[in-house]
């Protein structure tokens, strides 16, 4: 591992630890400052770190890059001097050539539609941005190794039904009817379910699936999806001898938190899918950071909001050395996980950076 000066005036919290190193996102100091990349490839010699993002639709490109208002890419540049490592002295996007950018999609399971839709070094290109831009940056100044970014997702899809991972029993849970203010038992899916609807109440007899779903079933699409771009390696990684999968991102939870037994059941549904994709990928010793909504506010947050990031922390404490937290409400400048906070491009690099930084904190302590 390169042993490298980092800064990053990020507040970020790791497991149970909370580091501060800005009073809110608004003061964050200008420009979060990462070496400029120096163009050179990545060792060869050594199999490719592998690091997959999977979540729902803020794990895609939603950061606008151009235009000179706040919250474009380019005016954090240009006029509030953010990202410096981003942009060479002559004002184009810097290109790392020790790091891959891969992104494969598609709606259901292995046989669904879709398929790689960006396979590049890392840079900007297009107009948007994700946090893959922030993590690669990370780990291609902290590894000699290759890495590969392989981002495995599609938006509106829920941990606790459609990437429900296997493994996951049938839950009960104790919640109060909105409507009747009544207590009521709701029962959620185990993997591979084919019932029409993520929970229901205790005792009735759930309706078979309108279409052709069953609970998990985007689970085992986004990690076929995955697992394709690895069996080509040479195409994805042009050099790459061999790979080995370091460690796994997730940012998600929006859809979790309409349901309200999925909310209560967020940090067992994590364990479940830190301990499945392990197993999937052939990697016992994998890392794994969290990103929390960014609108949540672990300290005032109620109902199934609260119940999510108080998973996720659970979730974290477990782990520890294994797995970190991002707490990104700090980080992010507006705006709600269903609103993909606006578009805000410092949103999604505050929040890869923190992502990405958490990793490498896991990787040295191996």
């Amino acid at each position: 591992m390169k042993k490298t000066k980092i800064t990053s005036p990020l507040l970020v919290v790791l497991s149970s630890v909370s580091v501060t190193l800005s009073a809110s996102a608004k003061d964050l100091p200008p420009g979060q400052t990462l070496p400029d990349p120096d163009g050179k490839p990545a060792d060869m010699s050594k199999p490719a770190q592998v690091f997959l993002i999977m979540g729902q639709s803020n794990t895609l490109e939603m950061g606008r890059v151009k235009g000179d208002k706040e919250g474009t890419l380019e005016h954090a540049l240009k006029k509030e001097n953010l990202y410096p490592f981003m942009a060479d002295d002559a004002g184009n996007w810097t290109k790392r050539m020790d790091v891959r950018n891969v992104h494969t999609q598609g709606s259901g399971g292995p046989g669904g539609r879709g398929g790689v839709r960006r396979n590049d070094w890392l840079t900007v290109s297009g107009g948007k941005i994700g946090i893959e831009i922030g993590i690669g940056h990370h780990l291609g100044n902290a590894l000699d190794e290759p890495v590969l970014i392989l981002k495995s997702s599609i938006g509106n899809r829920s941990l606790g039904w459609d990437l429900l991972p296997p493994g996951s029993p049938r839950h009960e849970v104790e919640t109060t009817d909105r409507k009747t203010g009544k207590k009521v038992t709701l029962v959620t899916p185990a993997y591979n379910d084919e019932v029409r609807y993520p929970s229901w109440t205790k005792g009735e007899v759930p309706d078979p699936p309108k279409h052709n779903w069953h609970a998990g079933l985007q689970y085992a699409g986004d990690v076929a999806r995955a697992k394709a771009v690895l069996k080509d390696l040479e195409k994805h990684y042009p050099g790459g001898k061999g790979y080995e999968v370091a460690g796994f991102l997730w940012w998600q939870g929006d859809k979790d938190r309409y349901n309200a037994a999925h909310s209560a059941m967020y940090e067992k549904n994590l364990n479940q899918l830190f301990k499945a994709l392990r197993k999937e990928f052939n990697a016992p010793k994998a890392k794994m950071v969290v990103a929390t909504l960014g609108q949540t506010n672990k300290d005032t947050a109620k109902g199934n909001e609260k119940l999510i990031i108080d998973g996720m922390f659970a979730f974290g404490e477990a782990h520890k050395g294994e797995v970190a937290i991002v707490y990104t409400h700090p980080l992010s400048m507006g705006g709600a996980s269903n609103g993909h906070y606006g578009g805000n491009a410092k949103t999604y690099m505050n929040v890869g950076l923190g992502m990405g930084k958490a990793m490498v904190g896991l990787l040295k302590d191996k």
